[in-house]
């Protein structure tokens, strides 16, 4: 049995504070990317999205193992930490999805205006 932590398995306290870490630190990188699309540095605004995704699929990871083991039936009761961490993350990734869309259309819109700047 694993260790508890008032009444809650300790590693699902751990993986939820991995989860919301994670989750903060893709949604500081996302920040970054938009300054950078503001700033017109699309190459940088790439290599930051690309970050926050290797740090939400890492959140990710952990979710689904809490959620694995909870359908095992591994798990007595879901603290409301878990529900934060959950919360927390999804927020970012619709952070992350709209982000990777603004992108998107700053790149297009950047490449037509140049092309009308050269006729």
């Amino acid at each position: 049995m694993n260790e508890e932590y008032n009444g809650y398995d300790k590693e699902i306290i751990t993986t939820s504070m991995v989860i919301i870490t994670q989750s903060g630190d893709a949604r500081l990188e996302i920040k970054n990317a938009v300054s950078a699309m503001a700033a017109f540095d699309f190459s940088k605004a790439a290599e930051c999205l690309k970050a926050a995704k290797e740090k939400l699929d890492k959140a990710h990871q952990c979710q689904t193992a809490i959620v694995q083991n909870d359908c095992a039936d591994h798990i007595k009761t879901i603290p409301l930490l878990f529900t934060h961490a959950q919360d927390t993350l999804m927020t970012v990734v619709s952070e992350y999805n709209l982000a990777s869309q603004m992108l998107n259309v700053f790149e297009s819109l950047d490449h037509r205006i140049s092309a009308l700047e050269k006729k």
